[in-house]
């Protein structure tokens, strides 16, 4: 077998730093699938799930590692496992739908010629292993054990759980870093609900993706529903904390000082909100304080694919999935605390229309995307400029204009990739 290609060999990086990355990082398909060995089958830490979308012994969840199908399982002992869906017969998939329960005791089946595996992934029984009427049948030191799917290991941090290909990953929380696992378990301090789901498809590289939830300023420039109804403002008082390792990154918004006007804003903007514009329904923009403190926005992005968020009192998750060199997919999942008032729950839930495939925010997240992969196109020797703030990778203690963020990422990818 040919060893993978160098990283190295299909692109060089333009820059001594992060201050710049080549547009053929998002558009050369031989480093697309050097990425999928080297990060989402190397020694990182995937998002899978939330534990709570399998509370059952039996219950199951299909998605993805990168391009991988895999599946999130609890067995009968309440433990969850993970394994690659491909059967080890003939590679087809075992588990065709998005998710639900097989019992206690039940098995995953494959549909082409019937293998049958458990919880836990283990081969547990062939049709005619024995043949019949003597003949056929497999050879007699076939060994049921040598053929189960391939398992990933499984660990937790709050609500969300992770896998990894590669048993050489450093543990979980080492791979987070002690601040990240904290923000974690601050946005599941206690028991959730799941209140829904929501896919949204992206005609872009995945890398633009992370870059836009790392980018600590677009979001008063882009988004302008943000500073039209006071959701978040530049100024407003805020951090940008980067793991030791770069890969991941927290930002976290305090609510709008009293002085941070609409007026204000546009002052320092070279777009105008529209201090006019109204909503029909003005109380999805309340804040109920909750959680402690005075945060009322976090966008926590964790490496390689997941950002937890904390949006006023919108709470979900994003798992990025990648779809090609050119696509990717979105998958959010909404969450509520399950004691939540059923008032509190109402409000989450309209809330909700804020962000999401066509949310108030996040479709313009998409449309980016969209625009710098058309945008590249025909100009893949040349990079983006990504100086804002200087060349700097370390957390600040402002929430101010820089992409700290975007080169901190860049940094942890060019380690993993050998670039």
């Amino acid at each position: 077998m040919n060893a993978p290609t160098p990283a190295d060999s299909v692109l060089r990086w333009p820059a001594p730093d992060e201050t710049r990355a080549p547009y053929r990082v998002y558009a050369d398909s031989a480093l697309y699938e050097h990425e999928q060995e080297r990060i989402f089958r190397g020694p990182v830490w995937s998002f899978l799930g939330l534990a709570t979308e399998v509370p059952n012994a039996g219950d199951f969840k299909s998605t993805f590692i990168g391009d991988t199908p895999v599946v999130l399982t609890r067995d009968a002992e309440g433990v969850l496992h993970c394994w690659v869906n491909r059967c080890a017969h003939r590679g087809a998939l075992v588990c065709r739908e998005l998710r639900g329960n097989v019992g206690e005791q039940g098995t995953h089946t494959c549909v082409y010629h019937q293998w049958a595996y458990d919880a836990t992934g283990a081969l547990v029984g062939v049709p005619f292993r024995r043949g019949l009427g003597g003949k056929g049948g497999y050879p007699a030191d076939f060994d049921m054990a040598a053929h189960g799917l391939q398992r990933l290991n499984v660990d937790s941090v709050g609500d969300m759980v992770f896998g990894t290909f590669d048993p050489a990953a450093p543990p979980l929380r080492e791979f987070l870093g002690a601040e990240h696992c904290a923000n974690i378990e601050r946005l599941f301090s206690r028991p959730i609900t799941i209140l829904g789901h929501a896919r949204q498809y992206f005609p872009g590289n995945w890398k633009l993706y992370a870059e836009n939830s790392r980018d600590s300023y677009h979001g008063g420039l882009l988004h302008l529903f943000y500073p039209t109804f006071g959701i978040y403002r530049q100024g407003q008082r805020g951090w940008v904390h980067l793991s030791d390792n770069k890969l991941h990154q927290l930002l976290q918004v305090c609510k709008p000082a009293e002085d941070q006007s609409i007026e204000h804003y546009q002052q320092a903007s070279s777009r105008k909100a529209d201090s006019q514009a109204q909503l029909e329904a003005p109380e999805m923009l309340r804040w109920e304080p909750e959680l402690g403190g005075e945060i009322a926005l976090t966008i926590h992005s964790m490496f390689p694919n997941v950002v937890l968020q904390q949006i006023s009192n919108t709470l979900a998750v994003r798992q990025i999935q990648t779809k090609g060199v050119d696509a990717t997919e979105l998958v959010w999942t909404f969450y509520g605390f399950t004691d939540d008032s059923p008032e509190l729950t109402a409000h989450r839930l309209k809330q909700f229309n804020m962000v999401g495939p066509a949310g108030y925010i996040s479709m313009e997240d998409g449309e980016a995307v969209s625009i710098c992969q058309q945008g590249i196109a025909g100009g893949l020797d040349q990079a983006s400029v990504i100086e804002c703030g200087g060349n700097s990778i370390d957390s600040i203690e402002v929430m101010g204009v820089d992409e700290n963020g975007v080169r901190g990422f860049w940094h942890g990818y060019r380690k993993l990739m050998g670039l």
